[in-house]
């Protein structure tokens, strides 16, 4: 029997050092944390951000879970997962009950409803695997140990103890009878049945269908102290079999495998996200499994986006607009300038958050893509002055891009929204282009935002991007980012923005 396995990694790890999420600037500045919160909504109990915080580093652990995301593409065995999944979920409700509750015979009869719950969720899963066609490597493996666990002795004597007990429990009756403040329980002696034969009085006197007056109460888990004694009463009255329910319970107290219980976890790393999918695809747009690639090779994204702005538009069903970047072999990064609220930022983050995403192993936004498999991602966007560090602003940035520049290497990725805004646009131009210079020199791969048109022109290396406006109307937007020639009207918006001489500036200022 396979002793330990994982969907989640093809070389499995414990996952202590997963606990922590790593902090970085970059899980900010590309939302990466608004993308991680809202996949995790509603899933707190399974503690999936340490999956989420973790990017891969292997291109086999990548493509393993690749693997059982396209598995889960059936919607059929997606919708039986889920469905185990639930049941597990009712188990460990019902362990928290047999924590919480006083009465003796109250806890053991939650412990074999819990026991319960937890066979028929193993045999669903055991008979979903075996009705459907699965490729997935971790799909295969944890089938593999699901089968050999179903067969094993220890399972197969828990099932048969829970249902033998089940069935048993089910066949005691018993009379409570009440009289003033005293409460007797007795065996059943083939008493009438009078609620029965009440029912059968009146219902000749029933014409068609009536409104129903009857109240539903909730469920209750817990007992007061009478019904407490009545089932002790209960108890003594049928001592076998209440005496078997607590050998059951001092036998199989630890019933739940370990195996199994990691794998309900880690399954929802999958159901999480492809939930998340769902209401984005909903706006028309795609996700797909990234292709991963190194250094010096072509890098490319069809129909590309925003995840987090997705999310955020399908709840509104607003339109988003996608857009497309290519890398040739020898270029290196893509320098976005245009008008203000155009687009720039968000194809920023969009790069960035491609790449992260398929360093989970997870689809990816867009219709195409073939991507960097990175070893690290730095961001570097505009900060508030922190007046306690005793720094300007300018020697604030240029200290933050000095320590990205000595941890990259040649498979990182480097983004830089609007740096340098602080200073003269000369000294922000000799600077930016310095720091480019050194980028390329390293080999890494990025984006930088700018006004500034010169760094798209530097060298082979760079390519310029503009974010464009309705050729009707230049002050809408399009929010379409193309490959071609800065157009120098960067400068001359960031100018005019500068002095208060924008378009909308003016407006403001002409009395209506």
């Amino acid at each position: 029997m396979i002793v330990h396995c994982s969907v989640l990694f093809k070389n499995p790890v414990d996952g202590s050092e997963l606990e922590e999420i790593r902090s970085s600037d970059f899980f900010a500045d590309l939302n990466i944390d608004q993308i991680i919160g809202a996949i995790t909504i509603g899933k707190e109990e399974y503690h999936l951000e340490p999956y989420f915080s973790t990017p891969l580093l292997n291109q086999d652990e990548i493509i393993y879970r690749q693997e059982v995301f396209r598995d889960l593409e059936s919607e059929d065995l997606l919708h039986e997962i889920n469905a185990f999944a639930e049941k597990m979920s009712l188990v460990r409700r019902y362990e928290k009950v047999v924590e919480k509750v006083p009465y003796l015979h109250h806890k053991e009869g939650w412990f074999l409803e819990a026991a319960y719950e937890y066979c028929q969720a193993v045999l669903a899963l055991y008979n979903t695997f075996s009705q459907h066609s699965i490729c997935a490597e971790g799909l295969l493996t944890f089938a593999a140990y699901l089968r050999d666990y179903c067969n094993s002795s220890k399972f197969q004597e828990l099932m048969q103890n829970v249902n033998s007990l089940k069935a048993k429990l089910a066949l005691i009756r018993y009379n409570v009878l009440i009289k003033e403040r005293r409460v007797t329980v007795r065996k059943y002696e083939g008493e009438i049945d009078y609620s029965k034969e009440v029912e059968e009085t009146f219902e000749k006197f029933k014409q068609g269908e009536v409104q129903k007056y009857r109240i539903e109460s909730a469920l209750s888990i817990g007992t007061n102290h009478v019904e407490a004694q009545i089932l002790d009463g209960v108890a003594r009255l049928f001592p076998g079999v209440f005496r078997e329910l607590r050998l059951f319970v001092e036998k199989h107290h630890d019933f739940l495998d370990e195996t199994i219980a990691v794998f309900d976890r880690q399954i929802q790393f999958y159901i999480a996200y492809c939930n998340y999918q769902e209401g984005i695809k909903s706006l028309g747009l795609s996700f797909c499994f990234p292709r991963l690639v190194g250094p010096n090779e072509r890098l490319f994204a069809l129909d590309a986006f925003d995840a987090a702005l997705a999310h955020k538009r399908s709840v509104s069903s607003s339109l988003v607009v996608p857009n497309d970047f290519t890398l040739e072999p020898t270029e290196r990064i893509i320098v976005v300038s245009g008008p203000n609220q155009g687009g720039k930022t968000t194809f920023a983050r969009m790069f960035g958050q491609l790449h992260y995403l398929s360093s989970l192993g997870c689809p990816v936004p867009g219709k195409q893509a073939q991507l960097l498999l990175f070893d690290r991602i730095f961001t570097h966007f505009e900060r508030e002055e922190q007046i306690q560090n005793l720094r300007g602003k300018l020697k604030d940035d240029l200290i933050r891009m000095r320590d990205i520049l000595e941890q990259a290497s040649s498979k990182s990725i480097i983004i830089m929204n609007e740096i340098f805004t602080s200073t003269a646009l000369e000294d922000a131009i000799f600077l930016s282009k310095e720091i480019i210079q050194k980028i390329i020199d390293l080999g890494c791969y990025g984006v930088c935002v700018t006004f500034m048109d010169e760094l798209s022109r530097m060298s082979p290396k760079t390519v310029s991007m503009v974010s464009t406006v309705d050729e009707d109307n230049p002050a809408v937007r399009t929010y379409k980012i193309i490959r071609k020639p800065a157009d120098g009207l960067a400068h001359a918006l960031w100018i005019a923005k500068k002095h208060h001489l924008s378009y909308s500036d003016i407006l403001e200022r002409i009395p209506s």
